[in-house]
């Protein structure tokens, strides 16, 4: 079995500017998908606490300075938040290889993201637009853009620092109060960050840290005294979180999942196109919301692309994250490993043809691995060609005409990423103008973040990144003047 050292734990909650006794001694045991062993324990939130930390945000909204800051100002604090992030990021990049089991090159590319991100939303002020004149037929007046309040920010394990500074900064910038609840797995690395919200010395209760299950979630979301709930994770969560504000007609961002596309055309470039399909589609073990899962590949081409993947996935390091040269470690814990499993059976069941991998690797039973597995004559009417998988699992789909590609593309109801490789940049353009999706690649693939990110469909509500990121944390307030 593989040695994971312990990490460390916490045992308080940061709620109003202070670490502060959890409501109960209930803990969050942190187990290392690596080899399955509890390396940490973390204050397992409940809803009293969940309750205590609104109070904290709502008191910070209400009577405190922040909102009233001017832009610039808070823009200050964020820069110190980045700083200390800077500072913390190869402890919490450490801390995340071991809870969740991302590589050491994911990890550290994670938490650089994290910083970036800081320095995006210190500066957004400069770009956003918080008031500004209007006029209209019989009138005048000034269009000023108020922050909505208190917000509930949920998200899920497989980024939780990046995923977490991606909403908190521009929530922050545009002058909300927040209640940050990260998942109950992967807590580590968000505690250091919570370490980093308490050294660059904000206003008590501006930022509240609490981990926890979906008990305390729950609890937090149906709080009347939380104006905004921004949430990253399952399209099936997504919805109940809707259902439960709908009520109230509680604001609500969703970025949820997705099963994107990376439509390969006649005369694609084989050696290009494979470079980025391959990490796009297996980076951090497949668990990416905007990850590429499906190739659609001329029928023509598909057995030179299902020969070439193959190798490709076959020469893939599989093994401890924290070892050099590995580029897939374990799934985040057992029970993913076990629904990624489920899903393979699936397939086969269905009748997509299993080229490679399909079980877990030789010498890691121990833990929550998977081999890098890759699907060939994947239909659309399969499931692994529907839904989300999260894991390490790729399937090929043969087409016959671009249009047919476009229609299976669209033939989801997901829309957050993808890519079209061709020939040339502008036949790549102008199919991916035909493709529903938030955000699409030409002849490359990235997840962009410090720009619009967020889909069409059931893959979300809203955008994050840069102004737009900034636009759904205020309302729109119009001053009509005589």
């Amino acid at each position: 079995m593989t040695d994971v050292e312990q990490i460390r734990s916490f045992d308080k909650l940061f709620i109003g500017g202070e670490w502060v006794e959890p409501a109960t001694d209930k803990k969050i045991e942190v187990v290392s998908p690596i080899n399955g062993k509890v390396i940490a324990t973390v204050p397992d939130a409940q809803p009293e606490d969940m309750d205590r930390a609104v109070a904290a945000a709502r008191k910070a909204f209400d009577e405190g300075p922040w909102p009233h800051l001017s832009p610039e100002e808070r823009a200050g604090y964020l820069r110190r938040i980045g700083d200390e992030v800077k500072k913390r990021m190869p402890d919490m990049a450490a801390a995340f290889t071991v809870e969740i089991g991302a590589p050491q090159m994911i990890a550290d590319a994670f938490h650089d993201n994290a910083r970036k991100m800081w320095e995006d939303s210190s500066t957004l002020y400069q770009r956003f637009t918080f008031e500004e004149e209007r006029s209209w037929e019989g009138g005048k007046g000034k269009l000023v853009r108020e922050p909505v309040g208190v917000c509930a920010i949920i998200i899920p394990w497989n980024g939780p620092v990046a995923t977490g500074s991606l909403k908190i900064g521009p929530a922050l910038a545009a002058g909300c109060t927040v209640v940050f609840k990260p998942a109950p797995e992967g807590p580590v690395s968000v505690m250091m960050l919570a370490e980093a919200f308490d050294a660059a010395g904000l206003p008590p209760g501006v930022i509240n840290v609490l981990p926890g299950g979906r008990e305390a979630g729950q609890h937090l979301i149906s709080n009347p005294d939380v104006d905004k709930v921004s949430f990253t994770g399952s399209t099936a969560a997504g919805r109940k979180i809707m259902e439960s504000v709908a009520g109230r007609i509680g604001r609500v961002s969703l970025e949820l999942g997705g099963k994107s596309a990376a439509i390969v055309t006649e005369d694609a470039d084989l050696e290009k196109t494979l470079g980025s399909v391959v990490f796009a589609g297996l980076g951090n073990s497949g668990q990416v919301c905007a990850a590429l899962t499906r190739v659609l590949v001329p029928r023509s081409r598909q057995e030179e692309f299902v020969t070439a993947m193959k190798a490709a996935y076959e020469g893939i390091k599989v093994g401890d994250p924290r070892e050099e040269g590995v580029l897939l470690g374990p799934l985040a814990a057992k029970r993913q490993q076990d629904r990624v499993l489920d899903y393979i059976e699936v397939g086969k069941s269905e009748g997509a043809r299993l080229v490679t991998g399909g079980g877990v690797p030789k010498g890691f039973e121990e833990g929550a691995f998977v081999e890098p597995t890759l699907f060939a004559d994947v239909t659309r009417d399969m499931r692994i060609a529907k839904e989300e998988i999260f894991g390490p699992v790729i399937v090929v789909m043969p087409y016959d005409t671009i249009e047919e590609a476009i229609d299976i593309a669209n033939a989801t109801e997901y829309g957050l990423s993808g890519a079209v490789f061709a020939g040339s940049d502008e036949e790549a353009e102008k199919i991916a103008r035909k493709i529903r999706t938030g955000q699409i690649g030409i002849n490359n693939w990235q997840m962009v973040v410090t720009e619009p990110f967020g889909g069409y469909k059931q893959s979300g509500l809203g955008r994050e990144g840069n102004v737009e990121g900034l636009s759904a944390f205020v309302e729109n307030k119009l001053i009509m003047t005589p």
